[in-house]
């Protein structure tokens, strides 16, 4: 038998790593798992949803699946259905590529409030996860701390009126809580000069296609860095845009240092700016948007290190790790091909080098994987949720894993 590979996690980093090592060896086994019932992970969850140009990716992961030989295996979550040294011992190479999706905290007072909300809890809500909590109240004030894409995302979501969410993925709930959360004003603030801000200026330009908004850039600054102009640029822009009564204000170099409520609620962000000074903002509600790190599962800690960055994902024998899992919350979709492309090379030496090795079993190691999501059982999900969306949605997805589960397992029809 040729060498089985397992990879952990069907999201950009663990679909383009398949595809590096098909291509190269299409002889390979290769095992994609997944906690979820549903392949493709951040491109089907943290995506905004009205960015279907990007959710596009999925089409060539399609054909991995369908042309390549890989297997979807999901509905699978290692340290409980299997545990890491199990794949170890089964597969010639395990790859972690399960990503970062717990929210890192400010460390600041006041970040116990209600009405506080981290990006990844908010953004999972919004497009349906099956784990996400419910979506709560925003009230009249939002203030979002961060200034990377996902805060722009957020803040593009939340400024945008029901007709310009046509031909999104966004569900029936998530689009009636946006047209009935009542915001009036929505500050995004940074801790660093605009420059410096982690968003790409392409995201800027973009809010300047929003109707119902006026737009204010407050300290953006200068830059001679060739990047950074052209963010700041990008801001210059937009500032003074729109007539709309939803109003959006950019300021930048302001350092969260507590936040305050009443009743046990959040009411108030106060900010220290370079000077030394401060500031305060209202708020209903105040949303971190400051990065991602391990959520647990996976002990990421352990077992990335140095090592992982010297290597180039080499955690151990036979054991390696890819995307934002090896590397950090950092990097888009199309840096994953990249990464993957690299550490796919570094795998098939490997696997070159140890051809005395006793062949393993792969999949056939564990057959209560008979009960897992294939790929043909997500494609009777995928079928469902395209086969009438409304007339302005691309798809209509199916927020409960019971839901999934359930269609996933259905027999197919008996031909007539």
């Amino acid at each position: 038998m040729s060498p089985a590979v397992a990879i952990v996690g069907s999201g950009p980093s663990g679909c383009y790593l398949a595809q590096a090592l098909l291509k190269t060896d299409p002889q390979l086994r290769v095992d994609i798992l997944d906690r979820l019932p549903v392949p493709y992970g951040l491109v089907r969850y943290g995506v905004a949803a009205d960015h279907q140009g990007t959710k596009a990716v999925i089409r060539q992961f399609e054909r991995l699946f369908e042309r390549q030989g890989a297997c979807f295996v999901g509905n699978v979550v290692v340290g409980e259905d299997v545990t890491l040294d199990e794949l170890r011992q089964a597969y010639d190479a395990v790859v972690l590529a399960a990503g970062l999706s717990g929210d890192r905290a400010l460390g600041i007072p006041g970040e116990h409030l209600e009405g506080v909300h981290r990006a990844g809890h908010l953004t999972r809500a919004l497009y349906e996860h099956p784990d996400a909590e419910p979506l709560p109240e925003l009230g009249r004030n939002v203030v979002i701390m961060g200034n990377g894409n996902v805060a722009i995302d957020l803040l593009r979501l939340l400024a945008k009126t029901p007709g310009e969410l046509a031909g999104s993925d966004l569900g029936a709930g998530p689009t009636a809580w946006l047209a009935g959360s009542g915001i009036e004003t929505i500050d995004i603030v940074g801790r660093s000069p605009a420059a410096d801000a982690k968003f790409d200026a392409v995201m800027i330009k973009e809010l300047a296609k929003l109707e119902g908004v006026t737009i204010e850039v407050t300290g953006a600054g200068v830059s001679d860095d060739e990047e950074g102009a052209k963010k700041v640029a990008a801001l210059d822009a937009i500032h003074g845009y729109g007539t709309g009564s939803r109003r959006v204000t950019f300021r930048f170099g302001l350092t969260p240092v507590r936040l305050e409520g009443k009743d046990g609620r959040v009411g108030e962000a106060v900010f220290q700016d370079a000077n030394g000074g401060t500031m305060s903002l209202p708020c209903s509600a105040f949303i971190t948007a400051i990065g991602f790190e391990a959520a647990g599962g996976l002990p990421r800690d352990e077992l990335v290190g140095s090592a992982a960055e010297l290597e180039l994902g080499v955690l151990a024998s036979g054991l390696y790790a890819t995307g934002w899992f090896r590397r950090g919350p950092r990097g888009t979709i199309p840096d994953n091909r990249t990464d993957a492309q690299l550490l796919a090379a570094r795998i098939l030496a490997d696997l070159e080098a140890s051809d005395a090795e006793p062949e393993k079993p792969g999949s056939n190691a564990f057959p209560q994987w008979t009960a897992a999501v294939c790929y043909d059982d997500w494609k009777r999900i995928d079928a469902a949720e395209t086969a009438s969306p409304p007339q302005d949605r691309c798809r209509v997805k199916i927020p409960s894993r019971e839901a999934m589960l359930a269609l996933a397992r259905q027999m197919k029809e008996p031909d007539l």
